[in-house]
C-alpha cells in the first residue's frame, strides 16, 4: 500500500507565509519531510496571506498558480505544509485534479513507511483511521444510494455510513490490541524497576541524533539515518555505568512541531516510557539555527502526554558541526543542566556516562532513605 515509485512521485510544495517569523526553517523541514515520504519535488509555491482563505486555504489566485506549475512540471501530488479542513483539501482536490495532502496526512504517511514493530504499525493505522474519519464527510456522495441509478437503487446504507461503521469497528479493534500492548509493557517495566534501577528516556526533535547517541551508550545498533522519524518504534537497553552499575535506557519517537494531536493520541502507549522514566535526556541539534523552537515544540509535546515536570537534562549534540568543546553545564544550584557532546564521533560520552553515574547514585540514595 505505501510503496513509492523508485524515482518518486513528482511534487509541488506550498508553503505560505503568516509572518510567524520562522518561514526559512520550516521550508527546510518541509523539503525534508516531502523527500522522507519518497516525494521528488519539482517546484515552490509561496506567498504572504494574513489569514488562510476558508475555501482554498490558498486563495483563489494562488491556487490557479499551484496548477499551473502542476501542469508545467507533470506533477502527481500536491504537498502543503499547512493542515487543510477536509472541505478544503476536497475544494483544492477539484480544482487543481491532483491528489492534495496536508501536512497532518504527510507525516503520517511516513509514520506508515518507517513503522516496524506491529505494535508500531497499528498505531500508525489507528492514527491513518482517525484522520481518514475528518475527510469522509459528504466525500463519498456520488455513490449515495438515495441518488439513485443502475444497481444504487432500493434500501440499504449509503457508502458514506457503510464506510463509517466499517472505520469504526476497525479503530475499535486497534484500540483493544493497543491496550493489550499497554498491559504488556506495563508488566516488563514493573520487572525492570524492581530494585530501583534508573530509568532513562531519550527525548528530541527528529533527527537530532537520539538514535545515534543511544547506539554510542549501549551499542544496540538501533536503527539511525540522517532522516525524519528513522525512529518510531521505542527501543530500551540496560546499561551498566562504573560506579553506579545499572541504568534502563530508552529510545523513542522524535518530536515535531505542530505534531498531529492523532499521532500524540495514538503513540500515547509508547510515550508511556517517557512519562514514566525518573530522567529525561532532551537531546538537541545543537548545529541546527532552528534548536530553540524545536527544543520549543519538543517542550510542547512533553506537556501533552504529561511528562512535563519529568526532571531533564539538555544533551547539546552534535558539537563537532560547531566545533563547540565537549563539556559538563551545571545551574546556579550546582545540579546537572547541559551536557556537549557528539555522538558520532564520541567526544563528551564519557562526560555524559559520569553524569549518570551522578543521577543514579543519587536516585538510589533516595530509594534507600524512602
Amino acid at each position: 500500500m505505501f510503496d513509492r515509485p523508485a524515482t518518486g512521485e513528482s511534487a509541488i510544495l506550498v508553503q505560505l507565509d503568516f509572518n510567524n517569523g520562522d518561514y526559512a526553517e520550516r521550508l527546510d523541514e518541509f523539503k525534508l519531510l516531502a523527500t522522507s515520504a519518497g516525494a521528488a519535488p519539482k517546484g515552490i509555491i509561496s506567498g504572504k496571506r494574513s489569514r488562510p482563505d476558508s475555501a482554498t486555504y490558498a486563495g483563489k489566485g494562488k491556487v490557479t498558480e499551484i496548477g499551473e506549475a502542476a501542469r508545467l512540471h507533470d506533477a502527481d501530488v500536491i504537498l502543503f505544509n499547512h493542515e487543510l479542513s477536509p472541505a478544503q483539501q476536497r475544494n483544492l482536490e477539484r480544482a487543481l485534479e491532483r491528489r492534495v495532502i496536508d501536512r497532518t496526512g504527510l507525516i503520517l504517511d511516513i509514520f506508515a513507511l518507517r513503522a516496524r514493530s506491529h505494535e508500531g504499525k497499528l498505531q500508525v493505522e489507528l492514527a491513518q483511521l482517525q484522520y481518514l474519519a475528518t475527510r469522509l464527510v459528504r466525500g463519498w456522495t456520488h455513490l449515495e444510494r438515495q441518488k439513485g441509478g443502475i444497481g444504487l437503487r432500493g434500501p440499504g446504507e449509503t457508502q458514506l455510513e457503510t464506510d463509517r461503521r466499517l472505520l469504526g469497528k476497525r479503530v475499535s479493534l486497534l484500540k483493544e490490541r493497543l491496550t493489550q500492548f499497554v498491559r504488556q509493557r506495563t508488566v516488563r517495566r514493573r520487572s525492570r524497576t524492581r530494585g530501583d534501577v534508573l530509568s532513562v528516556s531519550l527525548v528530541g526533535y527528529t533527527n537530532a541524533g537520539k538514535s545515534t547517541l543511544f547506539n554510542a551508550l549501549t551499542k544496540a545498533g538501533a536503527y539511525a539515518a540522517d532522516q525524519l522519524f528513522a525512529t518510531l518504534d521505542t527501543t530500551t537497553r540496560r546499561l551498566y555505568i562504573a560506579d553506579a552499575g545499572q541504568v534502563v535506557i530508552s529510545d523513542t519517537v522524535g518530536f515535531i512541531r505542530d505534531l498531529p494531536h492523532s499521532l500524540v493520541a495514538a503513540f500515547r502507549a509508547t510515550l508511556e516510557e517517557t512519562t514514566q522514566a525518573d530522567l529525561l535526556l532532551h537531546v538537541v541539534d545543537s548545529a541546527s539555527p532552528d534548536r530553540d523552537q524545536q527544543m520549543h515544540a519538543v517542550a510542547e509535546v512533553l506537556g501533552e502526554i504529561g511528562a512535563g515536570a519529568v526532571p531533564q537534562i539538555v544533551v547539546w549534540n552534535k558539537i563537532d558541526a560547531t566545533a563547540a568543546s565537549a563539556g559538563v553545564e551545571r545551574d546556579e544550584h550546582g545540579k546537572l543542566a547541559r551536557i556537549r557532546v557528539s555522538a558520532r564521533t564520541g567526544a563528551g560520552l564519557e562526560l555524559l556516562r559520569e553524569s549518570l553515574a551522578e543521577i543514579a547514585r543519587e536516585h538510589t540514595t533516595h530509594a534507600d532513605a524512602a
